[in-house]
């Protein structure tokens, strides 16, 4: 499994973005007043500084240029720009709210910040994701070699379980996930009628084997056995993937855990591990997967005792 490509496009915004702040910073340089003019401000007293402010803009356009050849191994050039970008508009908003400009002057906050916010957010997720596959190597652990280096925090290993009886085993995201909270919660309650099929449970998660088997107990799961994946290898080998902004926390998710009420319900904590993990439901017997949920965002939630038949077992 190669490193996602790095589409042209994200090289082409930066270019863009590079040549829009060489032109607005000249500008600002050139014409300081006329800043003003157009948001409909009084002239400035000491034009020299907002002079200053055009260069640094102007010094913005060189770095976006140069993050234009490689956005992967550029991203802090990406995310600072980002920040800008935000904390401008905020800091417009603050000093609007109380009368320092006019709210007139914010139209030009939409070319100059707004308009970037969403492809250099995509970017940063894009360099993000390579930089984990780089980090976790391009081809997956072996699957059964996966299940045999994987033990709980009662000792025994994924395999062992496996071959002793069917195994469901949920994959949480970090522990921090209202949803995972939520998917404990669904486990604990669910938990006798999958034991009533003679199944082991199991919970894999990202934090360390203490906080993993911490989060267990607060969710009445005292006996069942947790491992710790922080480096995803078990992720990884179960085929769970790395989502998209949408995937984490796109306009469906939000509405379940807000309208909905989800993290009213269960809270949310510090993130441990990667926030952009998704998470997975299976049973496993003999060492294969026999039934399988690969959740498709951060806010699914399967009905864990009817998980769909994996249609080809790894």
């Amino acid at each position: 499994m190669q490193p996602p490509a790095t589409p042209a496009w994200m090289s082409t915004v930066l270019v863009a973005a590079g040549i829009y702040n060489l032109a607005w910073g000249t500008f600002v340089v050139l014409m300081p007043q006329t800043l003003f003019h157009l948001g409909g401000m009084p002239p400035a007293n000491y034009p020299a500084i907002v002079q200053c402010l055009g260069m640094v803009i102007g010094v913005y356009g060189i770095g976006y240029a140069i993050a234009a050849s490689d956005p992967v191994t550029h991203w802090p050039v990406v995310l600072v720009g980002l920040l800008g970008k935000i904390f401008g508009p905020i800091g417009f908003v603050w000093t609007a709210w109380h009368g320092e400009l006019p709210w007139s002057a914010g139209v030009m906050l939409l070319a100059n910040d707004v308009v970037w916010w969403i492809p250099f957010m995509t970017i940063l997720m894009h360099a993000r994701k390579v930089h984990d596959d780089r980090r976790f190597g391009t081809e997956p652990i072996d699957f059964i070699t996966a299940l045999q280096a994987s033990f709980t925090d009662r000792g025994t290993t994924l395999w062992t379980l496996s071959q002793e009886r069917p195994t469901f085993v949920l994959f949480i995201r970090h522990s921090g996930c209202t949803f995972c909270r939520e998917a404990l919660a669904d486990l604990k309650e669910r938990s006798a009628t999958l034991r009533q099929r003679g199944w082991n449970l199991v919970v894999v998660h990202m934090s360390s084997m203490s906080a993993g088997r911490a989060l267990l107990d607060q969710y009445g799961l005292t006996d069942v056995p947790g491992i710790s994946d922080p480096d995803r290898g078990l992720f990884q080998a179960f085929k769970l993937q790395t989502g998209s902004l949408g995937q984490v926390i796109g306009p469906s998710v939000l509405w379940r855990a807000i309208v909905k009420g989800t993290v009213w319900r269960y809270g949310f904590g510090r993130i441990v591990g990667n926030p952009r993990q998704l998470a997975g439901a299976f049973v496993i017997d003999k060492g294969r997967i026999v039934q399988a949920y690969r959740y498709q965002t951060s806010a699914d939630r399967p009905d864990f005792a009817a998980l769909p038949e994996e249609a080809c077992p790894i």
